[in-house]
């Protein structure tokens, strides 16, 4: 059975967040209002993006704080290292924030960062 993923997440500001997330190489999906966004990360997988009030209603729950907590780490994969360091500067130069040194366990190379509103992404790629 095929079944796709929706990562959903809060953020302060919709708009500059998709800009983001558009940076990065995400293609806009189903068309915006002013509460959610979708972006496709892939043919299977898209970024739900929730006005942080309309996420308390979906979830259920306040949002915890990214400053000081997490609830997940997204991590994706990708083709090449090249493409892991390209995706975390072209985050860093859309105003995210690079988390920690890159990481290589030689089966794994690994980056981390920060989106505008703190939740931790990860890009991988695995040879």
């Amino acid at each position: 059975m095929s079944r796709n993923t929706f990562v959903n997440l809060p953020v302060r500001d919709l708009g500059r967040s998709v800009a983001f997330f558009t940076a990065l190489g995400f293609a806009p999906g189903q068309p915006a209002d002013d509460r959610t966004a979708q972006l496709v990360i892939n043919e299977q997988a898209y970024l739900m993006l929730h006005a942080d009030e309309f996420f308390t209603g979906f979830a259920g729950a306040p949002a915890p704080d990214p400053a000081t907590h997490r609830e997940v780490v997204v991590g994706l994969s990708t083709d090449t290292r090249a493409e892991v360091d390209d995706l975390v500067k072209r985050a860093v130069a859309a105003g995210g924030q690079a988390v920690g040194e890159p990481q290589d366990w030689g089966f794994m190379y690994m980056r981390a960062f920060r989106d505008l509103d703190g939740h931790q992404w990860s890009f991988m790629h695995m040879s």
